[in-house]
This record gives structure tokens, sequence and C-alpha cells, in this order.
């Protein structure tokens, strides 16, 4: 570990249970922007009443369905200040880190001292270079040692995309690493995980396709895409499977997927950015270059919206 960065020994009492803390369906806010690209910072209240009123457990700001990798420095710290302030502890806060450095990765949560953060969602490094498993898991190690926020990883990137194995190790030699949000399309990973990983490990997947036979099979619960879109629908799906309730819960799974295949992945944060506004809140764009949504395209998630539950 670079002997420069600052050390955090401050105990974080959520290591002691993350599940009691980290679980359920806790939607990746979106970022509200408005036409020019810019951060309308008031939006954020909004949106932190809405998915608390639809009854989710927890809130991730700065996730990739929040455009998280977008944000300069001070753009991640007032956005990180602003949900804190707007969702008044009523529900755990997750602060999303999408960055290419250990350095970066402190000096972002560092900037969020006072705050009463329940975790860090981390990817690993995503530019063109991958470090060692070593490396990697120092990377974590670091990071927590610097800050004492327990650390989730979120295993999404392509380039760097972590083994089961790698992350069993990572959670095993660094108990700050709480968790993973598994975002690879593989529904084994999810199973080996859940099987394998130790009792107080948080297991969440981000695969929108599979909440269903995640919670199933025992994931922990999600942070996707759709349980930002449609928080609600999340809930019940993730309470119907907690009750035993499998014939609502599939019916409930084939809604949701009716409308995730109608959304392409490329314009997801703008996708359900629509499906909020058409749920009540305002009406924000992404962030350029992305696309904005075509009228067709809207015209397909009407539909499809026709068949969630109320």
């Amino acid at each position: 570990m670079d002997q420069t960065l600052p050390v955090n020994t401050k105990p974080n009492p959520i290591l002691r249970n993350p599940k009691q803390t980290l679980g359920g369906i806790l939607p990746p806010t979106t970022m509200p922007f408005d036409r020019n690209g810019d951060l309308v910072f008031s939006a954020l209240r909004e949106q932190m009443d809405f998915v608390v009123e639809q009854g989710a457990h927890g809130v991730v700001a700065g996730g990739s369905t929040g455009e998280g990798h977008t944000l300069s420095f001070d753009e991640f710290v007032r956005v990180m200040h602003e949900t804190h302030d707007a969702l008044a502890g009523r529900r755990p806060l997750v602060a999303g880190l999408i960055v290419n450095s250990t350095r970066e990765a402190i000096e972002r949560a560092n900037a969020l001292r006072g705050l009463n953060i329940a975790a860090l969602q981390i990817t690993p490094v995503h530019y063109l270079f991958k470090p060692s498993a070593e490396a990697t898991i120092e990377h974590f190690r670091a990071i927590y040692n610097a800050t004492g926020i327990p650390i989730l990883i979120y295993n999404v990137i392509p380039w760097n995309y972590l083994s089961v194995d790698l992350m069993l190790r990572i959670m095993r030699e660094v108990p700050g690493v709480v968790g993973m949000k598994q975002s690879g399309g593989d529904v084994k990973s999810v199973s080996d995980l859940v099987q394998q990983c130790e009792e107080r490990n948080v297991v969440l997947t981000g695969v929108d396709a599979l909440l269903y036979a995640a919670f199933a099979m025992g994931a922990d619960g999600a942070i996707s895409a759709l349980t930002a879109a449609v928080p609600g629908v999340c809930v019940k799906l993730w309470n119907a499977v907690r009750a035993g309730d499998h014939p609502t819960a599939l019916r409930i799974h084939r809604a949701l997927a009716t409308l995730w295949n109608v959304v392409p992945h490329d314009v997801l944060p703008a996708a359900a950015k629509y499906i909020q506004h058409k749920q009540g809140l305002g009406f924000y764009y992404p962030r350029q270059p992305m696309d904005h949504l075509s009228d067709t395209l809207k015209g397909a998630i009407d539909k499809a919206m026709l068949g969630l539950p109320g």
C-alpha cells in the first residue's frame, strides 16, 4: 500500500451486519441533467422522495445509471451532499465511485466526510490497462484503510471483469469489502457467490433480466437500471420472492422482462429518466454525447409499461 495515503482507524458499525443495511432494492438514482448537460440539483430531492415512497430499501448515487462516470470532482461532491440532505436519513446512502486510480477514489470518498455514507460502490479500474490480482486487492484495501467506509465491489467493467474466485478472495482478505454487485449476465456467477461467500457478505445483482432468478437463489438484493426506473415494481418482486409467492413473482418478472427487452443498453440512463417521468417526475436528459430517446422508443416503452403491476 502507498504509505503516503491517509489511514482511517475509526470502526464502522455497518461492518457488524452489512445485510441489514445493504440488502433489498437499492435504486441507482438517475442524474437530472438539463438539455445543455447542466445538473439540476433541485431535482435530486424529488427523486429521493420518489424512491422512498416506492418502498426502496436504500439509494445509490453516482452509479452507471446515474452517469457517475461523467461527474467532475466538484459535481460529485455536491451531488453527494445534496442527495444526502434530500434523503435525510430515511434510507441508507451508497456513494458510487467510477474512477481509475486508488488515489482518486480516496480523494472523492474523503470529500464526503461528515456525511452518513453506508458504503462505497467501487468499480475495478477500467482504462486500457488492468492491474494484477494482488494489486487489485491492495486497491480495495487502501481505499478502505483510508476511509473506513464499507465497500461493495461493482463488478461491471468488461475489460477488468473480476472472477468469482478473486472477489471471494478480496472479501476474505479485506474485511472492509463487505460484498459486491454482480453485473455480468451469467446467473451461475450469482449462484456461486451466494453459495461460497461468507455469511456476512452481501451479494447483489445488477442484471435486470435475472432479478427474479437472483432473488430466488438467495441474492441479498439488487442495484440495477430497472430498480431506478420502476423501484416500486421491483420492491413488489422482492417481497413476493421473500414471501415464497412465486406465481406472483413470475408474473412481475415477465412484466419487467417485457419492459427490459424494449430498452437498448446504450440508452439506459435516458430510458430510466423517461420511465421515471411517466410516473410523475420531471423530465431530464442524458449527458452529452449520449443519445436522447426517439419517439419510436418512447412509444415502445409506454406500451411495455402498461403491463406493469399497479
